[in-house]
């Protein structure tokens, strides 16, 4: 209704126009198109983003929008991929910007033209189609009849090989006599048929030395000969000093003969607390002590002093022996199972026998190694036989009768350390700087067993259980470490003694002859005692200035300890 009512309003509207004289001049009407209004706007997005994603073009010097990563790495050639953001597809791609076509030429045919060019001077165009398709001096291409260095024919190539042998016999004929050239013994028929690059060439060789060289010949073979002779240990002249009043009372009885009265007073243990008595001869550090077997009335020391010495423990408590054989410092030390004899390993090579009475070397043995460890078989029926471990990772077996090298237990990577028999003496563990431990049948050079672990450090020092069933080992981890001695040789993790510091230091550990109490030596001179059950520290005393390399239970007296450091002091404790 509206529409009508504005249609006939402007109807009326017209009438009164053209009636009257006055009306104003006719407005135009604005045009219209009959064709659709379309929506422009998808048009110009699309014209934007065909100028957003059109690559970059190289030799544009100015930008004029911000480009995205897409089109800086758009191929600027080339028809784009339905598949593909950048262009090209991926299998038909080699490179990162496109796909990078291989050489026209290969490399051998290269190398033929390039050869052939330098040596007679012409070479195949490669620019060129058709006709003459070769550069270069064209004389020579026919001469040699377009061959290359690749193609010669094989009699040219005898030939000149003929050619270049009578060549370099002429230039050695050159003022040669023919005598000379026939005759062995001269230099002419040596230079004729020389062998070698090095043949023939006589100039400068002297057939005599000088004073000098001779000399130096001499001084050269002496050495030699002195480094062999010192690989089987340095040669030492063996002493022995008697300290004591006589070798023999007045019964006709030893001086090593142990007192008839020596006895267990009770088979407790306790931990010393005093000092008693404190021996002083080494003028160096003492590396190692041992009590006399079974009775321990006499004590053995072995000194960086290259000396070892037996001290006198119930009586005069003075040195009664020293033994001199070693040049340099003596590393261990260990008694036969009845005290009349001793082992003695230094670092000049030489493992001795001495005779503990008379101080005599019985026999000497040596690898051309340094002993780190040696030790009789504990059995009675096989004191004859000696263990030693050696810096070169062996384990070496004599036969002391003989002399020979029995057997070699050669498992270990690195210097073997502690040698301990256990099982009846069936079997010995071993110790070694590998940080493992293996253990062996006597006499089969075969690792029954081989216990290496991620946290093992070295172990430098092991120690028996006086019930056998358990082995003390001093972890350099500073730390004790309990070993069964039972078939499966296991870590018991639940006895484990620590406190001390030993890192560094090879110090003893060891048991009281009860078992109740496990005690070592530490790096600042201290004596640890721990309870054997517990696991707890229960005494410590400080004995030495600097490290407390050595701590032994006396065997009889059971609240008594000797102990010796690098301070040369053997101090005894009650």
């Amino acid at each position: 209704m509206d529409l009508l009512q504005n249609y006939q309003n402007d109807g009326e509207l017209d009438q009164n126009t053209n009636s009257s004289p006055d009306a104003s001049p006719p407005r135009l009407l604005p045009s219209k198109s009959a064709a659709p209004k379309v929506d422009d706007t998808m048009l110009a997005l699309t014209a934007a983003y065909q100028m957003l994603s059109k690559p970059i073009d190289p030799v544009q010097h100015v930008v004029a929008f911000n480009p995205t990563y897409d089109q800086l790495w758009a191929p600027v050639l080339g028809p784009a991929h339905p598949y593909a953001k950048d262009g090209i597809a991926q299998g038909m791609r080699n490179h990162k910007l496109g796909f990078v076509e291989d050489a026209a030429i290969d490399s051998f045919v290269f190398d033929e033209q390039y050869n052939t060019f330098h040596k007679y001077g012409y070479a195949a165009d490669p620019s060129a189609s058709e006709g003459n398709n070769y550069i270069g001096d064209l004389d020579v291409l026919e001469t040699n009849n377009g061959i290359s260095v690749y193609n010669i024919p094989q009699h040219e190539q005898k030939k000149r090989k003929i050619e270049k042998k009578t060549e370099a016999v002429e230039d050695e004929d050159d003022g040669m006599d023919k005598e000379e050239v026939e005759n062995p013994a001269t230099d002419a028929w040596l230079m004729k048929n020389r062998k070698s690059p090095w043949a023939g060439k006589k100039e400068g060789l002297q057939t005599e030395l000088t004073e000098e060289q001779k000399k130096y010949a001499e001084e050269h073979a002496r050495k030699k000969e002195e480094k062999a002779g010192g690989e089987k240990g340095e040669l030492v002249a063996d002493k022995t000093t008697f300290h004591g009043k006589e070798e023999r009372d007045y019964q006709g009885r030893s001086w090593i003969a142990p007192p008839k009265d020596a006895k267990a007073s009770n088979d407790h243990c306790y931990i010393p607390k005093r000092l008693v008595h404190t021996w002083s001869g080494h003028t160096k550090g003492v590396s190692a002590i041992r009590f006399f077997p079974k009775h321990g009335h006499l004590i053995l020391s072995a000194g960086i002093d290259t000396k070892v010495k037996i001290w006198d423990v119930f009586n005069s408590g003075k040195c009664m022996r020293t033994y001199m054989g070693h040049s340099k410092a003596v590393r261990d030390i260990s008694f036969c199972n009845d005290g009349s004899k001793f082992l003695t390993a230094g670092y000049d090579k030489n493992i001795k026998y001495w005779d503990t009475e008379t101080g005599q070397v019985i026999s000497s043995f040596s690898t051309g190694k340094i002993p780190y460890v040696v030790k009789l078989n504990p059995d009675d029926d096989k004191q004859n036989i000696l263990l030693a471990g050696m810096s070169d990772k062996k384990i070496v077996q004599w036969d002391m009768n003989t002399g020979q090298i029995t057997q070699e237990y050669d498992q270990h990577l690195g210097a073997v350390n502690t040698i301990t028999f256990v099982d009846n003496n069936r079997r010995f563990v071993t110790s070694s700087d590998d940080k493992s431990l293996r253990v062996w049948e006597f006499g089969i050079p075969v690792v029954i067993k081989y216990i290496s672990e991620p946290h093992m450090h070295s172990m430098p020092s092991i120690s028996l259980h006086p019930n056998m069933n358990w082995l003390a080992a001093q972890s350099l981890d500073n730390q004790i470490l309990i070993y069964s001695t039972r078939e499966r040789f296991q870590l018991n993790k639940k006895k484990r003694f620590a406190g001390h510091i030993v890192a560094g230091y090879a110090c003893q550990v060891n048991f009281s002859p009860d078992g109740r109490f496990v005690m070592s030596g530490d790096g600042e001179g201290k004596c640890w005692f721990w309870d054997w059950k517990s696991c707890k520290v229960f005494r410590t005393l400080k004995c030495h200035e600097g490290v407390c390399i050595g701590a032994e239970w006396h065997p009889l007296e059971q609240s008594k300890v000797a102990t010796c450091g690098w301070d040369g002091l053997i101090k005894y404790w009650d």
